[in-house]
């Protein structure tokens, strides 16, 4: 039988089969010894095939359809193996917070620039704009600018708030009839958005610790619920960082819009954008046309390409 995975529960997957069945599926030892060094060789959102039930419920997945595409980050505690996300995405949305907690722009341009990496259009939700104050809301328009400005849709809504509709409409019109991958870190109110947009789903709200102003988790695996309009919406665990793997760090600029832009007036065609004389991209970081957060997480991010421990890692 042929089947959607929409759901991961640690121990086995939940698969939508051709005929609207959810069933149970556990995957047999050899997945795990194809070379596919990933924390999980099945992800949400992957169509797979699996074996018949057998008397007490369980099938077994038994191959997985070619990927489209899917998000991938370095596993926390393992350097060397990575933990795709999702698969067969339409769209990412990431959901950001300029206080509790806060997002910082790395985390952004990290988990953008690996959307870039794998052609998924990415959007950023800026939730909870409700609690901030006069000198936090300019800098919240300052980030709206400067993400607009690079070409990406940038949502600023407090889910909370009596004016929430208007942000749930937005997302909604970008997210129908598509498979919508949400992510962020823990405490940004992705359960509270998505509770929003799809009426039912019941989905546990956290708080936030008040001792360190992060998130404390709420979803544990990732999930897929079907969208009122039609398409999918991937829910996922929060995650305090986001670890890009295997990027080639001749590739890195690419996966920077605005980097890549300037990029074209560089002297030398395989300049790296760090120290060559007649640099374009240097020479915008300079002027301001390219801000110097951006440009640090480019840095950042060719620092893990240029690390043999995160290279070859899947």
């Amino acid at each position: 039988m042929k089947g959607l995975v929409i759901k991961n529960t640690g121990s086995c997957y939940v698969v939508k089969t051709e005929c609207g069945d959810c069933v149970s599926c556990k995957i047999k030892g050899n997945f795990r010894l194809r070379g596919i060094r990933t924390t999980n060789p099945v992800a949400v959102g992957d169509n797979v095939e699996i074996t018949d039930a057998a008397p007490d419920g369980t099938a077994y997945i038994t191959a997985i359809d070619a990927r489209r595409n899917y998000i991938i980050r370095r596993a926390s505690n393992l350097s060397k193996e990575s933990h795709i996300i999702a698969a067969n995405i339409d769209l990412a949305f990431l959901i950001a917070t300029i206080k509790e907690p806060e997002t910082s722009t790395t985390f952004i341009d990290r988990f953008l620039a690996t959307a870039e990496a794998y052609g998924i259009k990415a959007v950023i939700i800026v939730n909870k704009t409700d609690l901030l104050d006069n000198d936090e809301r300019e800098y919240a328009d300052a980030l709206q600018y400067l993400y607009t400005s690079i070409g990406y849709d940038v949502i600023m809504m407090s889910a909370t708030a009596n004016d929430a509709a208007a942000g749930i409409d937005k997302i909604l019109q970008l997210a129908n009839g598509r498979t919508a991958l949400f992510s962020g870190n823990s405490g940004v109110g992705k359960s509270t958005i998505i509770n929003l947009l799809i009426p039912g789903a019941g989905l546990k709200v956290g708080n936030i610790s008040a001792s360190h102003h992060t998130g404390m988790h709420t979803t544990t695996f990732s999930e897929m619920f079907p969208l009122p309009g039609g398409g999918y919406l991937i829910d996922t665990p929060g995650i305090k960082g986001f670890g890009t793997i295997d990027f080639d760090k001749s590739q890195v600029a690419h996966y920077f819009p605005e980097i890549f832009r300037a990029s074209a007036g560089c002297r030398y065609h395989n300049c790296t954008h760090t120290h060559e004389p007649g640099c374009a991209v240097l020479q915008a970081v300079s002027d301001s046309l390219i801000s110097q957060s951006r440009y640090a997480s480019y840095l950042s991010i060719l620092d893990d390409a240029t690390d043999p421990k995160y290279r070859k890692a899947y």
